[in-house]
């Protein structure tokens, strides 16, 4: 069956029956070689001299020694390495989609979250190219019933080299420009944006060489340092005569001083004590060296040195967001990275090779990681109600965005003050504790249904004409008793039931919560009585001015 890689080009998937490395004996048999040994900084020189020219071995074997050397560089190394791991992804499907891509997508994340257990470790493997320039893991495919999955196996820099341009990767296999990868069998990431122009110069590990080499010597000699201060200077005295058995008889006799502090030598010989004076010995210089070289290598690696030694700046923790905020830049451009080679090299294959019809790599699904961070919960919530309220219009979708919050789906439970339709009475029978139910996990309790209680208006609009018709008449028989003050009495009955409804609910959720602040207590008001409806209410204060304004023109009228 012929296929077609991300380049247009076709090729047999019969290439894909085994690993390409199976085919290449010499591969199993290398034998891992250090560069540590006698390394001086003239040696350390020709290694990166050969890697420039395309002789990538001994640098790449050295990268290795370095990390399995110094513990600071490991640790360092191993923060930005494991850094992605902490990212979520999921499969994206192109701009405009059509059914048919949005369900590749949709496969393609199934694949992989459900079958396949060790992306961690992919994931981990690729980030080895910010220090040594790329990163190869071999994909070795399989049938798990009717699709098609890869097992992952990361190989080590040392088995490639560079042809003869210096600008391709290729499989060592005893020839002089190697083998070349074959498609659909690779997941190859380069980390070009740490230094472009050839791979032997990409890796981020050839800024810290030179770190690394003063530091060993720094380390060296501090032991030696470490070693000998203290002990007292032993001078051995021959004569003028004394031969040589005699002179290598008191250099034994001095020797032995040092370490057992007893010795026999002629008594013509004699042996001189001096105490060391003055000096620190703290081995300040040494640790000087030590503490630079760390510094170096944190800044090339992590950009920054806060994070390798807690230690107060005096600054401030403005300092300490700023360094938070160049690992995060870091760690997002190393994102981006990875998850491009994964859409080339593990998304388009996977999709090939299970026969899912992709038009070219341009409309491929994509690997995305999210790099958004969650707003402040309690700054939108103080601040969103307020804006909506001056008359800004904020979709739901923005906010949930945001806050990283993701909308709920179609009848699935909520956590949250339920909406008005649901406090409402479905029957004038219910009980009141229906009326009164609140959501899952929430401390309110919602208002009494002020409908509920409010006595019939009835009672006030039946008056109301005897009212008029007194207004009306003469004087005379208007001015023994107001007939407005009729209607102060039912007024007050029909509005008390729901005033006090809302003063026990509040009553209620102040005894329930002592500790609110008042600006809680005024959010919790909101939520409360936000959305009550009100229009009983309004004709009653709609009654409250008539009759007002009635009782003034009688006054008027009266002349009183």
């Amino acid at each position: 069956m012929k296929l077609v890689d991300q380049y247009g080009n076709p090729f047999s998937s019969d290439l894909l029956k085994e690993p390409q490395t199976a085919r290449i004996v010499t591969l199993a048999q290398r034998v891992v070689d250090s560069q540590l040994d006698g390394l001086t900084p003239a040696r350390a020189a020709r290694i990166l001299r050969a890697a420039d020219q395309g002789d990538i071995l001994a640098q790449h074997q050295l990268f290795d020694d370095m990390l399995d050397r110094d513990a600071h560089l490991r640790c360092e190394f191993d923060k930005r390495q494991s850094a992605p791991l902490t990212l979520d992804w999921h499969i994206e499907p192109p701009a405009d989609a059509s059914r048919a891509e949005k369900k590749a997508a949709a496969f393609a994340e199934t694949m992989l979250r459900d079958a396949v257990d060790d992306l961690e470790d992919v994931i981990l493997a690729l980030m080895e190219a910010v220090g040594h320039g790329f990163a190869a893991v071999e994909l070795e495919w399989q049938r798990w019933g009717g699709d098609w999955l890869p097992r992952f196996h990361p190989r080590p820099q040392t088995w490639f080299q560079t042809d003869l341009n210096r600008r391709e990767l290729r499989l060592i296999d005893g020839t002089g420009e190697g083998a070349t990868l074959i498609p659909f069998g690779w997941i190859m990431h380069q980390h070009i944006k740490v230094k472009t122009g050839y791979i032997g110069r990409m890796g981020l590990f050839r800024a810290v060489v030179w770190p690394f080499l003063y530091k060993a010597y720094a380390v060296g000699d501090f032991a030696e340092f470490l070693e000998t201060y203290g002990l007292p200077i032993i001078i051995g005295k021959y004569g003028t005569n004394a031969s040589a058995d005699e002179k290598a008889t008191l250099l034994r006799s001095v020797a032995a001083l040092g370490h057992d502090a007893r010795a026999i030598m002629p008594e013509s010989m004699a042996v001189d004590i001096n105490k060391v004076a003055g000096g620190s010995g703290d081995g300040g210089q040494h640790l000087a060296m030590i503490a630079w070289a760390d510094g170096a290598q944190s800044k090339a690696i992590l950009g920054q040195t806060l994070s390798a030694e807690a230690k107060a700046t005096g600054m401030g923790s403005g300092v300490a967001d700023l360094h938070a905020e160049v690992r995060r830049d870091i760690l997002a451009a190393d994102a981006r990275q990875i998850a491009g080679t994964l859409t080339r090299d593990l998304i388009y294959p996977l999709l090939v090779v299970n026969g899912i019809a992709i038009d070219n790599y341009r409309r491929c699904p994509r690997w995305v990681f999210d790099l958004g961070e969650a707003e402040d919960l309690k700054t939108y919530a103080e601040a969103l109600p307020a804006l909506a309220a001056g008359g800004m219009m904020i979709p739901v979708s923005w906010a949930h965005e945001k806050l990283r919050i993701p909308q709920a789906a179609d009848g699935e439970p909520v956590f949250g003050v339920q909406k008005t339709e649901d406090r409402r009475l479905r029957t004038e029978g219910e009980s009141g504790n229906s009326s009164q139910s609140i959501s899952a996990g929430s401390s309110q309790r919602k208002p009494t249904d002020d409908r509920k209680q409010t006595t019939s208006l009835s009672s006030v609009l039946s008056p109301l004409s005897s009212v008029l018709a007194a207004l009306a008449a003469p004087a005379s028989t208007a001015n023994v008793t107001d007939p407005a003050d009729s209607l102060i009495d039912p007024l007050a009955d029909a509005a008390q039931p729901v005033v006090d409804a809302w003063l026990t609910d509040i009553q209620r959720l102040l005894a329930d919560n002592p500790g609110l602040t008042p600006t809680e207590i005024q959010q919790r008001l909101l939520a409360m009585f936000g959305d009550l409806p009100t229009e009983q209410l309004v004709e009653i204060m709609a009654l409250g001015y008539l009759l007002a304004t009635l009782a003034g023109i009688d006054d008027v009228n009266e002349g009183r």
